[in-house]
C-alpha cells in the first residue's frame, strides 16, 4: 500500500519537474529549468528504490544529480545570458511538438494495449545486484564507456576554453 502511493508520488514529481524543465512558467532564466532537472533526477532515483535497485539510485543521485548538473550550471552561468539574447517561443514549434508528443503516445498506448507488456515474464534472479551489471559494463560495452569517458573529457576542456578571457 505505502509503496504504491510512493510510486505514483514519485511518478507525478518526475513527470512534472521534467515538463517545468522544458516549459518553465515561473522563469525564463535556464538556471531554474536546471534545478527542475535536479528534482526530475532525485524523483527518478526514488523510483530505482522502490524497485530495489540502490545501485542505481545511487550512481542516479551522484553521477546525474551532482557531476553532471554541476557541468550544466557552470556553462549556463559562463555562458551569462543577457535578457535580450533568449529565444522566444515560437507558436509553430509549440504546435508541432505537441501534435509530436501526442502521436509518440498515441503509439505507445496502442503497442501497450495490443502487446500485453510483461506477459511470460520470469521473476528476477536477485534485485540490487552489481557484480553483473559490473561484468557487461566492463565487458561488453568497455568500448562505448571508454568513448563516452573521452566525450565527457572533450566536453570539460571545451567549456574551459571557452571560459577563457583574452588576455590582450
Amino acid at each position: 500500500m505505502i509503496h504504491d502511493i510512493a510510486f505514483y508520488i514519485f511518478a507525478f514529481l518526475t513527470l512534472a519537474c521534467g515538463a517545468l524543465v522544458i516549459a518553465n512558467p515561473f522563469s525564463r532564466n535556464p538556471v531554474t529549468s536546471a534545478m527542475f532537472l535536479v528534482l526530475c533526477i532525485a524523483s527518478m532515483a526514488g523510483l530505482f528504490v522502490l524497485l530495489h535497485a540502490f545501485f542505481l539510485a545511487a550512481v542516479q543521485v551522484l553521477v546525474y544529480a551532482g557531476a553532471v548538473m554541476v557541468l550544466f550550471l557552470f556553462v549556463i552561468m559562463l555562458l551569462d545570458l543577457k535578457e535580450e539574447e533568449r529565444r522566444k517561443l515560437k507558436v509553430f514549434g509549440l504546435a508541432a511538438g505537441a501534435i509530436s508528443v501526442g502521436a509518440v503516445a498515441a503509439i505507445l498506448m496502442r503497442l501497450i494495449w495490443v502487446g500485453r507488456p510483461g506477459n511470460g515474464l520470469s521473476a528476477p534472479i536477485l534485485e540490487g545486484e552489481t557484480r553483473r551489471l559490473g561484468h557487461v559494463l566492463f565487458e561488453q560495452y568497455l568500448l562505448p564507456f571508454e568513448i563516452l569517458s573521452l566525450l565527457l573529457l572533450v566536453a570539460m576542456v571545451g567549456a574551459i576554453l571557452l571560459s577563457k578571457k583574452d588576455l590582450k
